[in-house]
Parts: structure tokens; sequence; C-alpha cells
């Protein structure tokens, strides 16, 4: 491994377990096993090391998704896949949504940055919501509030976990990631249910 592909994932682990706000840059270069003048000249801010993660992280994402768009046979099987692939993403940089936000306004050209050429094939969504409200297999549903719905349920309990963590869990934070390990299982049968024709429900 090279030098960046060593801090890149020493900062993962920490990111991982002290979040964006707690990490600190001595923690980042002591895991990788480097002096903090070597780690800053890579990155020179704890915000850049993190949007690199984060551009990776995407890099990977969108176009798995404009694949699974060429190669599903209907929407519920493209959403089961979305919903699988971008929730293991959250799940491993769990901070992620925090990073976004706080970001985002800060640098609103960050998202075009990252996805490049790789937006949200939109235009796809609504060729298969047709294609299988046509054969009666789903109700009818506008793409754009399909796919922000179903990216909330995914991202919500990541940004507002000290939220949810101790208004329905008491801040038991066993309960939080037992009920986080289930999650991606209940979403997709939610969004999958929500979508069935009115006759199959």
């Amino acid at each position: 491994m090279t030098t960046e592909e060593i801090i890149l994932s020493s900062a993962r682990k920490v990111f991982r377990s002290k979040g964006l706000e707690g990490a600190r840059m001595q923690e980042i270069a002591d895991e990788a096993g480097i002096n903090k003048a070597l780690l800053h000249y890579y990155f020179r801010s704890k915000e850049k090391l993190f949007e690199k993660i984060f551009i990776e992280a995407f890099a990977d994402l969108l176009p798995a998704v404009r694949v699974s768009l060429n190669q599903v046979e209907n929407l519920s099987q493209f959403l089961t896949f979305f919903i699988s692939r971008y929730f293991d993403l959250i799940t491993e940089l769990p901070y992620l949504p925090q990073f976004i936000l706080q970001e985002i306004n800060r640098n609103p050209d960050l998202m075009r940055k990252v996805t490049g050429n790789n937006e949200l094939p939109i235009a796809q969504v609504k060729m298969l919501i047709h294609r299988d409200v046509e054969r009666g297999l789903i109700r009818p549903i506008e793409a754009e509030q399909l796919m922000v719905n179903t990216i909330a349920l995914i991202i919500f309990p990541f940004a507002a976990r000290p939220i949810v963590q101790s208004l329905i869990f008491d801040n038991d934070q066993a309960a939080f990631e037992n009920f986080l390990s289930h999650r991606k299982e209940v979403i997709t049968r939610f969004v999958l249910d929500a979508i069935k024709p009115q006759n199959s429900l």
C-alpha cells in the first residue's frame, strides 16, 4: 500500500470510531504510523481527508447504480439493489450524512465534484416506473419522490443518530446497533410495499 492508501484506511477507522467531529488528525497519524507533518503534507485538513474518502465512496456507488438500471427486469429489483448498496455505504461511513450536510452549506459545488458525470439517472428510473405501471406491477409514483423517500429512509437514522438513540432507545447503544442491523431489510420491505398496486394490498 502507498502512504496515501495507508492514511485513507487509517482515517476510515478513526472516523468510524470517533465520528467526523471527534476525530483528530493526530489520531489518524498515529493509526497510520506516520508523523502529523507527513499527514498534513498529503491532506491539509481533516475535512479534505474526509472529502477524499467521500469522493471515492461515491465513485463506486453511482456507476454501479447506472449498471444496475440496465440489467434489472423491474423496479423492485432496482430498488432492492439500490437500498442494499447505499445502506452498506452509509454503514461503512456512518458520518457521511453529517459531513454532506455540513460541507454542502460551505461548498455547494461539492456534490458536482463528487458525482462528475455520474448523477443519479432519474430518467432511467422514470422509464422503469412507466413500464411497471403499464404491466400492473406497481402503482404510479413520481421517480423523484420515490428516490428522495428511499434515500431519506436510509440516511435519517445515521444523520440523526443522537436524537434517535436518545428518544427511542434511551441511549442504549446496543439496542440502536441491533435496530440498524435489521434496517436494510425493513426499508426494502417498506418501499416495495408502498409501490404495490392497490388491488394487491
